[in-house]
């Protein structure tokens, strides 16, 4: 059985390639923040501490959820900011015998820090993520102070090198794909790519 792993930088539009790669394929979809948001909206924080602490019982609840769908051996999507050092899924692969494709979503660093900065002010942007002190907020609470500080391009940069979100590759098969600009993705490509390597992995 197979897994697919949506990976790559921060604001390259992980979300949307899982959204559109599980309505193609028919595959569920596993997000690490979809489940901290949840864990944000009924759970909630009332520091940084905190707020770190429900992204790690995130990353668990995804991983538990990934090991449930391999014990009944079905193939999903497993979405997620991976790094270079992460070994929950590569553990899970090696349990269930499963084999996965990496499709990492890179592109030109300074033109995806834009659409980071303009990412962290939308109001579409979920606060949980925002906020670092309390959430949810309480009505007298100052919104500007409790916004995360923005981070320098060089300073972004920087994080996608030393956490490897551009090198994470579970099982050794990875698609690169560049979303510097959506409008000149092949998405044809990218679904003719996949259609190959789950008719390889079937017939190996």
């Amino acid at each position: 059985m197979y897994c697919i792993l949506v990976a790559g930088m921060p604001a390259a539009g992980k979300s949307t390639m899982a959204k559109v790669l599980s309505e193609s394929l028919k595959l569920p979809v596993i997000s690490k923040d979809s489940i901290k948001e949840l864990l944000f909206d009924s759970v909630g924080f009332q520091s940084r501490a905190e707020k770190v602490n429900l992204g790690i019982a995130s990353m668990e609840i995804m991983y538990y959820t990934a090991g449930q769908l391999m014990k009944a051996g079905q193939p999903f999507i497993l979405e997620n900011n991976f790094e270079s050092s992460e070994h929950g899924i590569n553990n899970l692969l090696e349990k269930y015998q499963y084999s996965a494709l990496t499709i990492t979503l890179t592109g030109d660093y300074k033109v995806i820090y834009q659409r980071f900065l303009e990412r962290e002010s939308s109001p579409d942007r979920h606060r949980g993520h925002v906020v670092n002190d309390c959430y949810p907020e309480k009505e007298e609470h100052n919104l500007e102070a409790s916004k995360t500080k923005t981070i320098s391009c060089e300073n972004f940069v920087r994080g996608i090198e030393q956490r490897g979100f551009d090198a994470f590759c579970a099982d050794g098969r990875q698609i690169k794909v560049d979303t510097t600009d959506f409008s000149k993705m092949n998405m044809g490509e990218l679904f003719s790519q996949i259609a190959a390597w789950k008719e390889e992995i079937l017939y190996d």
